[in-house]
């Protein structure tokens, strides 16, 4: 890891950055403060979780706070984990049995960030974070056949859930209602993804009639500042979402919010829905990151001793353990599993048993968790140029930050983890009670009606910080969930559906004189 980190404008307790395993809990709130002549907002993910590297490496670093609790070595070791190759018998970084979707966790979050456009699936190519969406077009809901993020990749004597060399991504071209022109004749262009997956590259029966099946991509987001996410008080964001009926402007998810309360709440916690597109997930130490080590690379932990396979796992089970390709080879590429003799009987016992050996050990995942919730957020720049000044104007009064909402106050960060892996306000992960942070998200779904939308249509506000070092960090400047939107004038005019959430607001921007445009461009940009 190249790493030059440039802590400006941030004085560290003295001896906190070498402190070790301390067992009482650390003071983080106090050991960083502001320099003279920074505006606040520059420090986007707060005193505790900022850093003021703008290299390719921005999205790498370790929070102040992470420094400060001693914990440094425990994120690096932990980042071994999300950068290094996982394979079958190569500890600690072995996994991925018997079916996968990817081998390592930065070759779909490229430089940390986001996924980028790619125009074929392959798991191998670099780059390529797009997780598949199979969905009963009736329902919305996922084909149960497959995993929720279907495995396009085996290893051997098994067959991948989808044969990925059958899935088709097209880009076509889109004219929105204004012919793709501002007013003063300068243009842009759209396109979207068309998915199609034959129904021969399906490895297990179906549930849903093909011909109700539907296709979508959804690619991964940025991972730093996830921990600072994290740390937004539960009652925070339910005033966000009183505040947001109350005005009335804009409807919210029923199944997420409704009648003054929520609707729903994630699995058996207390806890409101906060990271995700389709907001499925709740405290990041059950979020996606502490997921995907699992379900992404397949590899087993004391809290997941079982395989990732599909939503119905006896379906791919049942397929895999009746295909003679796999129990001609089994016994040999899996000894210790020839039990009963009956090959059919033992590579089912294989695929759903839920006491498999552990390949990672507990020590390893709490460094990756200290790695995961210790991603800092890159410092916003040219605050005090004027003309980004003149954008994050522009920005609000066009209503941009309605959804968009700019800052947050953390709360005390006493987490939890459903999984009772982590207890409450443990002194093994960072934290970051009581900062100001500058998301640009108001952490709730909205609807923009986008031709071959997200699945339900829902999608959660993506926070903006930081992503204007996206080309430098990552080596694209794709945008919105399947990464249609190619820099930010498309992302933008992608808001622009006449039943948008953001209608009234993108018939603003585009009244705008293109100086005025390119200075909301250059405010995005700078966050």
């Amino acid at each position: 890891m190249n790493r030059q980190v440039i802590i400006a404008g941030i004085a560290l307790l003295a001896g906190g950055l070498f402190a070790s395993c301390k067992d009482d809990e650390p003071e983080q709130s106090s050991a960083v403060q502001p320099a003279p002549g920074i505006s606040e907002e520059t420090y986007a993910g707060g005193l505790l979780g900022t850093t003021f590297n703008q290299s390719a490496s921005a999205y790498e670093d370790p929070t102040p706070a992470t420094e400060q609790a001693g914990m440094v070595n425990a994120f690096k070791y932990g980042e071994f984990f999300f950068e290094h190759t996982i394979t079958q018998n190569n500890p600690p970084f072995n996994g991925l049995g018997p079916l996968y979707v990817r081998s390592s966790c930065e070759s779909c979050h490229p430089g940390y960030g986001h996924g980028r456009r790619m125009n074929r699936y392959r798991a191998d190519d670099w780059g390529n974070g797009y997780l598949l969406v199979v969905y009963n077009k009736t329902t919305n809901a996922y084909e149960a056949s497959v995993a929720g993020m279907p495995q396009t990749k085996a290893v051997e004597p098994f067959k991948p859930s989808i044969d990925e060399s059958m899935i088709d991504i097209q880009w076509l071209p889109y004219t929105d209602e204004w012919g793709n022109a501002f007013p003063d004749g300068e243009t842009y262009d759209l396109i979207y993804p068309e998915v199609n997956i034959p129904e021969a590259a399906f490895y297990a029966p179906l549930t849903t009639d093909y011909a109700n099946l539907g296709f979508r991509l959804e690619t991964t987001i940025g991972i730093y500042g996830t921990g600072l996410l994290d740390a937004i008080d539960d009652d925070s964001l339910k005033a966000q979402y009183m505040k947001e009926e109350q005005d009335g402007y804009l409807q919210l998810n029923p199944a997420i919010w409704a009648g003054g309360n929520w609707a729903s709440l994630y699995g058996n916690t207390n806890h409101p829905k906060r990271f995700t597109y389709a907001l499925s997930r709740g405290p990041l130490q059950d979020a996606a990151g502490a997921n995907a080590i699992w379900n992404i690379t397949n590899v087993t932990r004391s809290d997941r001793r079982k395989h990732y396979l599909s939503l119905t796992p006896s379906i791919y089970a049942t397929k895999a353990s009746q295909d003679p390709d796999v129990q001609a080879k089994f016994y040999d590429l899996f000894p210790q599993w020839r039990v009963s003799g009956n090959v059919e009987q033992d590579i089912y016992n294989y695929l759903t048993c839920d006491t498999l050996p552990i390949e990672m050990s507990d020590k390893d995942y709490i460094n990756f968790m200290v790695w995961h919730r210790g991603l800092a957020v890159p410092a916003a720049r040219n605050m005090n140029d004027a003309t980004v000044q003149r954008g994050k104007k522009l920005f609000s009064d066009l209503g941009c930050a309605y959804c968009h909402r700019p800052s947050w106050q953390t709360g005390e960060d006493r987490f939890t983890d459903p999984n009772e892996f982590f207890a409450d306000a443990d002194n093994r992960l960072p934290r970051y009670p009581h900062q100001k942070i500058w998301p640009y998200s108001d952490m709730v779904q909205h609807r923009l009606f986008m031709v071959n939308d997200i699945r339900t249509g829902w999608c959660r506000t993506t926070p903006l910080w930081g992503r204007g070092l996206a080309p430098i960090c990552s080596g694209h400047n794709d945008r919105l969930h399947d990464c249609r939107a190619r820099n930010v004038i498309e992302a933008i005019m992608w808001h622009g559906s006449q039943q948008s959430d953001a209608r009234r607001t993108v018939e603003a921007f585009r009244q705008l004189p293109k100086a005025d445009r390119d200075a909301v461009v250059k405010f995005i940009e700078a966050i």
